[in-house]
């Protein structure tokens, strides 16, 4: 065994490398699996680290790579069950993968663009980032590239990166087509976040869908029947309380969100009014309560956009790790990357469509 860099204490990757006659490079390609290093070489390697007992130190690693081993998620509130589950299903992809997590709240455009301003060097405490929901500009982009930042979205668009989510025009129309099905012309609408500072799209999208639907049902609706319930309980129970206290109160509900649908609920039933019956209620969802609650619901997958966003992520990462192509289960050099996308979209990144489903239970009936 070379003597030359042998330490006193803890084990080093330099004691390694002198003790299996390699660079201390190798001794990093071989112990994490990667290719380019030649099996005898991989096995004397390992025999080094288990007769020194080497452990090794993540953290130093990263360092001496140049990488935090960190991936951050921007989202636009800490709360909220939409916005936790997404992180939950990115946290778990992270994890798995060895990266460490963190979660920030970006409430305005002023902390957006002090996260991503080249002077607050992101660069030095994340190697990837996930923004739910957060538009992010063209330049931006170009600085997180420029710097070695790999991004991701949920929702919005980043242009020449990968997005995930669901066509929100869609679920607008899914829920004009299922509620004037059932006979109502007067439909009330919960939206949220109008003025956004954020220029959240999700309830323009979705309203967009859901005029075009009654519009070819020779409907519409009426700007008397639009209220703001914040995407969360309270903020839907106030909504409510103001359409069912106008001179002519809808007969159907569209939720943009289950969470204002359950505030809905509950004045609906401080009102002696029943669900499905006095008033059909429908959300958006499909949130672990709803089934409880019997709320009719269009279903989305939302752990799984955190988890696909993050799978993105760390195979970005990984190919920057490591650029050459290996052989997959394909048998021919390629392997399927996860969440094949389903188009390119107007900005140019791949976009990763989830399919929504109508959910119909008890809160939706016909129009009396």
């Amino acid at each position: 065994m070379a003597g030359g860099r042998r330490s006193r204490g803890r084990t080093t990757i330099d004691d390694v490398a002198d003790a299996a006659g390699v660079s201390v490079a190798t001794v990093s390609r071989a112990l994490r699996g990667l290719p380019n290093v030649a099996d005898s070489t991989r096995r004397r390697v390992e025999a080094a680290a288990v007769e020194l007992r080497y452990s090794p130190d993540p953290a130093a690693a990263r360092l001496a790579a140049g990488r935090t081993g960190t991936v951050t998620v921007g989202i636009p509130a800490l709360d909220g069950w939409y916005f936790s589950t997404v992180v939950a299903g990115a946290e778990g992809v992270c994890r798995d993968a060895g990266l460490e997590f963190q979660a920030i709240g970006i409430a305005t455009l002023d902390d957006r663009d002090r996260l991503l301003d080249d002077d607050h060097h992101l660069e030095r405490r994340t190697d990837g980032l996930i923004l739910v929901d957060i538009a992010i500009e063209d330049h931006q982009v170009e600085s997180l590239a420029r710097r070695g930042i790999e991004l991701t979205t949920v929702g919005s668009p980043a242009r020449g990166r990968p997005v995930v989510g669901i066509d929100d025009e869609d679920v607008g129309t899914m829920a004009a087509d299922h509620l004037a099905g059932l006979g109502h012309t007067r439909i009330g609408v919960l939206e949220g976040f109008l003025g956004d500072p954020l220029n959240f799209t999700v309830p323009q999208a979705r309203r967009r869908g859901f005029e075009r639907a009654l519009s070819d049902r020779g409907l519409a609706i009426s700007d008397d029947l639009i209220a703001d319930g914040g995407f969360d309980v309270d903020g839907g129970q106030r909504a409510t309380a103001e359409l069912l206290d106008r001179p002519s109160p809808p007969t159907a509900i569209f939720s943009m969100s289950d969470e204002m649908a359950f505030g809905a609920l509950l004045e609906l039933r401080l009102r002696g009014l029943t669900a499905g019956r006095d008033v059909s209620l429908l959300g958006v969802d499909d949130h672990e309560f709803s089934r409880i609650v019997d709320l009719t619901t269009i279903r989305q997958p939302v752990a799984q956009h955190g988890q696909l966003a993050a799978s993105l992520l760390v195979d970005s990462l990984a190919r920057i790790d490591d650029p050459r192509p290996e052989r997959g289960a394909n048998g021919d050099g390629t392997e399927t990357p996860p969440g094949e996308p389903a188009s390119i979209g107007l900005h140019g990144g791949p976009v990763h469509r989830s399919d929504v489903v109508l959910v119909e239970r008890a809160t939706t009936g016909p129009a009396r």
